[in-house]
């Protein structure tokens, strides 16, 4: 991996997954596995179809990517991987935009795809976003879930965020 590229990028723009692997990815003979995650804007909340018209998400610059950072410390830490990668989308988003991506590499498969769900798990529950949809009801905050703090739970870190 490029040692000068940004493990984490907060950004309005979309992204390309096989350009953004293709750059963790180069001039590194170690790699055998890349495990990737791409999250997309839903339509719907509680199952409703259509509830969702958009989303928009707000950070605090250079908290969020410090934030986000030390979880990929913590992933390193945790498993053996190569790399990592981070994109989180802010601004107004609409239903089947791309909102995040993480993408992870190591020698096999198993510490990729352990690491990416890790990231994700950590994600949910820890970056510092807000996230607000709109809804034909109006504008509404996005509280955290039970189940977010649960999967976490289960790499061994408690916390409860959710109301």
């Amino acid at each position: 991996m490029d040692p000068t590229a940004p493990r984490v990028r907060i950004q309005t723009e979309d992204f390309d997954l096989g350009t953004e692997v293709n750059a963790l990815r180069a001039q590194d003979g170690r790699i055998g596995a890349v495990c990737s995650f791409i999250g997309t804007v839903r339509d719907r909340t509680a199952g409703t179809p259509g509830a969702i018209q958009s989303l928009e998400l707000e950070h605090y610059q250079g908290m969020t990517e410090k934030s986000i950072e030390a979880m990929i410390d913590a992933a390193c830490a945790r498993f053996d991987i190569f790399g990592a990668r981070v994109i989180h989308r802010v601004g107004l988003l609409h239903p089947r935009d791309q909102i995040v991506m993480v993408a992870v590499t190591s020698a096999h498969r198993g510490e990729s795809f352990s690491a990416c769900e890790f990231l994700m798990d950590y994600l949910k529950t820890q970056a510092p976003f807000w996230k607000k949809e709109q809804t034909p009801d109006g504008a509404k905050w996005v509280d955290a879930r039970v189940s977010d703090d649960a999967a976490l739970a289960k790499w061994g870190i408690q916390v409860s965020n959710a109301g």
